[in-house]
């Protein structure tokens, strides 16, 4: 008997960009999608495209960029949305849609204030106009597992006849067990008749930590797709981590009989990318991509580890793809190492960003006499993202003293978004507190930070320091992030980040997304 195929539905870049304080650029998203492709993903959700023009715009560079992954647009079950996501899609491989409406008595009742039969009616109206332009719908029932099983049933049957070519029915608060999970989809591949003609999905939230569990308590009972983020992030406590799922299924193949088409020694990559520029950190204990999750600490693990792998270690670390010997580069090393390690990491360069990434390589080794694959991911990262689109801060020069006897004080000089160069003094109770009070008297927009983060980039005490802040700029949560071989320097960058962030997404909002499953 042959393994069943799960097709894996990424929603990294729309239900995952929900998470509070993340905002991608347009280039942040091309890299994460062109990631999501090296990966295998089947099915890239790229964005909302009614949402705002930015959403739009992303949502259409992606489509145009890539080949090898389907990509998806959200629609609420409203004419303008459908047309608003042909208009991006329509230029992709394979223009899909997703297309979602409520279904609970909860959501119908006070959200949607629609009765069961308008629901059904509007949904089968919406999925016969999209299947117009789109060859591919995929049809949410937007809370399914707390709606009537019966009702879920006959809605499903109008949507398939209508047109639809997956049904999902997302666990969209978060709420149900595994067994009312699978217990769901055994009740509908049972009671519609014209189920057989679509795949079924579905899409678990983490609220009570059993997002991965249900995800494989539906692939149990015939879900042929599985819908998550990277890392599990996604508003409140995300969504179900397609790392941990895809991992699951390949080392409990004794007890699952299925696969996907994922090339696994990418998932750490991938991880990787999205922690930088989400900046939602992943915590060392993390399953599966974290970096304890093959540290033994313990004596008798070592041991043990030591004399059979096995042992206590079973899922290797070349499985996901993390490398113990990654140095890469040095000193002395030529743009034409450089340019093939560029390539090997995955990144394509215009020349120009190549010289870029070349003379920060280059600075680098002046701080650090040995620069490690991981080091030179962040260079090419922040190169390769950086969006000139709009006028933005720019950090000119940083000058903190301080001293145990001493009030720490910052001075710093900063170039505006109209190119004047302005330049003051702050103290502080710390360094960064000096620092931060600086840089928030030269900016314009009124800036509340909430939080702060530093680490390292790999070990050893020439390691760069990369730092992660959530600030309030304007009244909206914006994270930043900042690399340097000094922390206080990655501090700065930080936090003018975020402002800059904030400035590019004002740049291109033209609506608010509601009602966002």
């Amino acid at each position: 008997m042959g393994m069943t195929m799960i097709k894996i539905f990424d929603t990294t870049l729309r239900d995952g960009e929900q998470s509070p304080g993340v905002n991608l650029n347009q280039l942040e998203k091309l890299e994460i999608a062109r990631q999501l492709e090296r990966l295998r993903v089947d099915r890239i959700e790229a964005g909302f495209p009614a949402s705002s023009k930015g959403d739009f715009e992303a949502v259409k560079a992606i489509a145009q960029t890539i080949k090898n992954s389907s990509v998806i647009g959200l629609s609420r079950a409203v004419q303008s949305d459908i047309e608003a996501a042909w208009e991006a899609l329509r230029v992709a491989e394979e223009p899909c849609l997703h297309l979602f409406l409520a279904t609970s008595p909860i959501h119908m009742k006070y959200k949607l204030k629609m009765t069961p039969e308008q629901v059904i009616e509007t949904s089968v109206n919406m999925v016969k106009y999209a299947k117009k332009k789109f060859p591919f719908i995929e049809w949410s029932a937007e809370d399914a597992s707390r709606s009537d099983l019966d009702f879920l049933a006959r809605i499903i049957e109008k949507v398939i006849e209508a047109g639809a070519n997956v049904i999902n029915l997302p666990d969209t608060v978060g709420y149900t067990t595994p067994e009312e999970y699978g217990k769901m989809f055994r009740y509908i591949r049972e009671h519609v008749p014209n189920i057989d003609q679509v795949a079924l999905s579905c899409h678990c939230h983490d609220d009570l930590g059993m997002a991965v569990a249900n995800s494989l308590a539906a692939i149990e009972n015939g879900v042929t797709q599985v819908e998550g983020t990277i890392n599990g992030i996604g508003e409140r406590a995300g969504n179900a981590a397609l790392e941990e799922v895809v991992i699951a299924l390949k080392i409990r193949s004794d007890f699952y009989p299925y696969e996907t088409n994922l090339k696994l020694d990418e998932l750490k990559r991938t991880s990787d990318l999205v922690a930088k520029l989400t900046g939602m950190v992943v915590q060392p204990n993390k399953a599966v991509i974290g970096r304890n999750a093959y540290a033994h600490e313990s004596g008798i693990h070592q041991d043990g580890v030591l004399k059979n792998a096995q042992t206590y270690e079973i899922i290797t670390p070349e499985l996901v793809g993390v490398h113990s010997n990654n140095l890469v580069l040095g000193k002395h090393s030529g743009r034409h190492a450089f340019k093939e390690k560029v390539v090997e990491l995955g990144f394509t360069l215009s020349e120009e960003k190549l010289n870029q990434a070349f003379g920060q390589f280059k600075q680098l080794t002046d701080h650090k006499k040995e620069v490690t694959d991981e080091d030179l991911f962040t260079i090419l990262m922040e190169i390769q993202t950086n969006a000139n689109t709009v006028q933005k801060y720019q950090l000119e020069m940083i000058q903190v003293q301080y001293g145990s006897a001493n009030i720490p004080t910052a001075t710093v000089s900063v170039k505006t978004p109209e190119d004047k160069i302005v330049q003051t003094a702050c103290t502080g109770n710390g360094s960064v507190e000096a620092l931060y009070k600086t840089i928030a008297a030269l900016i314009t927009e009124e800036t509340n930070l909430l939080d702060y983060q530093i680490s390292s980039i790999g070990g050893g005490k020439d390691a760069l320091a990369e730092a992660y802040v959530q600030v309030k700029v304007n009244g909206e949560i914006m994270n930043g992030r900042g690399t340097a071989s000094d922390v206080l320097e990655a501090s700065a960058h930080a936090y003018i980040n975020a402002v800059n962030k904030y400035l590019i997404k004002q740049s291109s909002v033209v609506k608010e997304p509601t009602a966002i499953k």
